[in-house]
């Protein structure tokens, strides 16, 4: 019995007869807009990470200027 993964139910469920031609072994004929929107996916998950990575920073920097802000208040009052 051939095991089943959730890639290949994902694939079915999306378009079941490319899944038969897949698992027959014939190759699409969009090899390009396959290529391209491979591309397509890399780009935009090398920008999710950087917007990842930024926000994180944006949120080290005010958790440090927040810290710096109660020293100096605290410094102003003793």
């Amino acid at each position: 019995m051939a095991v089943i993964r959730s890639s290949d139910i994902g694939a079915y469920l999306y378009c079941n007869r490319a899944w038969w031609y897949r698992k027959q072994g014939v190759e699409s004929q969009n090899q390009t807009e396959l290529a391209a929107g491979t591309e397509l996916h890399i780009k935009h998950g090398r920008q999710v990470l950087a917007s990842s990575i930024t926000r994180t920073v944006g949120i080290v920097l005010l958790m440090i200027a927040l810290v710096v802000l109660v020293a100096h208040c605290s410094a102003q009052v003793l």
